[in-house]
């Protein structure tokens, strides 16, 4: 009897089968997921912590790692930016070289069966998985990154987020379709890289360097800084991640890097990480948000959520139920404004 009472002290929410109804919109089969359990709970708890992000008024950084924009995820992260559900980006080179060769009027395509890797080598095509690209239109982008670094003044370095601003300048004059770069300029969100030199948008640099003498450099110090600064002035900050790498190292780092402009160090307020990689591993990028907190990166009160699913699945789930549930909370929310120039500057209206 006595073990019977315990157990009722937890055994008082039932879960609740997923009804097949009319209701037709993602956000309302989020919410019937919220009885449910697995990560089909975790996936409808993030679409309401991404919601509470916005009514609270937090500065929203926006991590993307993988190969989103060859799976097809473009034009969700563009709606995510346009649109102000998140603050700022940070994303792998090779997320914004991908963005960069759509933006230049090329694709990539569905990998057909039966190709092995020999065969799509001999025909100059790369593989992500199941999704291809053409080696030869990925050699023009390269060349289009390395001529449009010769235009800019060489006597000082930039910082990542200055160069993609400027980037997504000149894209905007000849993009069809707006991606991540041409909406982030247009939206004035910044865009950061810490992860430029392992990417094609070096490639393309470095060969203008080898080729045409073109001495531009990187300041990746100065992206630390300004990160930093724009944590510092936030009343709390949130990270929206979708895999781990180099943009969640950043974020956290940057997190404990406002701490010397700002005491006391006070951690992320939330965290919401979707990938496939969250078990504990050898890699910190990959390790959960409870380990983080033992550095202070994320608070020791934040609101946390890990979801063990493919960002190519999650994205499309979440993004469309933003743009059904998150309207009235974009209107009222406090975002920051950023001034673009040589550095970035922020303030909140």
């Amino acid at each position: 009897m006595m073990r019977k009472q315990k157990s009722t002290k937890y055994l008082t929410n039932q879960t609740r089968p997923v009804q097949i109804d009319r209701d037709r919109s993602v956000a309302g089969i989020l919410t019937k997921m919220e009885g449910s359990g697995f990560q089909a709970r975790a996936l409808a708890e993030a679409h309401n912590l991404w919601l509470e992000m916005l009514s609270d008024n937090a500065t929203i950084f926006l991590g993307l790692s993988g190969a989103l924009v060859a799976s097809g995820m473009r034009r969700l992260i563009s709606y995510l930016i346009k649109n102000h559900y998140v603050d700022a980006v940070v994303a792998t080179g090779a997320n914004l070289f991908h963005d960069l060769h759509e933006t230049l009027g090329r694709y990539h395509y569905l990998s057909t069966e039966g190709a092995s890797d020999e065969e799509l080598l001999d025909a100059q095509v790369g593989r992500f998985h199941d999704t291809l690209a053409s080696d030869h239109e990925y050699r023009e982008a390269d060349e289009w990154v390395g001529n449009f670094a010769n235009t800019v003044d060489h006597s000082r370095a930039y910082s990542t987020r200055e160069f993609l601003h400027l980037l997504g300048r000149e894209l905007s004059e000849i993009a069809t379709e707006d991606g991540i770069l041409t909406s982030a300029y247009k939206a004035k969100v910044p865009v950061f890289c810490p992860s430029v030199a392992d990417s094609a948008i070096a490639v393309g640099i470095a060969t203008s360097r080898i080729n045409r003498k073109n001495p531009f450099q990187f300041d990746i110090i100065q992206d630390v800084v300004e990160a930093a600064q724009t944590i510092a002035r936030s009343v709390n900050t949130a990270v929206v991640l979708f895999g781990g790498g180099p943009p969640k190292n950043f974020l956290n780092q940057v997190q404990v890097t406002a701490s010397v402009i700002k005491q006391p160090l006070r951690g992320h307020k939330y965290a919401l990480q979707v990938g496939l990689d969250m078990p504990p591993s050898s890699v910190t990028a990959n390790r959960s948000f409870e380990e983080d907190q033992t550095w202070g990166r994320v608070a020791k009160d934040a609101r946390t959520m890990s979801v063990l699913c493919d960002p190519t699945i999650a994205m499309p789930m979440l993004v469309t139920a933003l743009s059904q549930t998150g309207t009235k909370a974009l209107k009222q929310r406090r975002r920051p404004q950023f001034n673009f120039g040589r550095d970035l500057s922020v303030t909140f209206l």
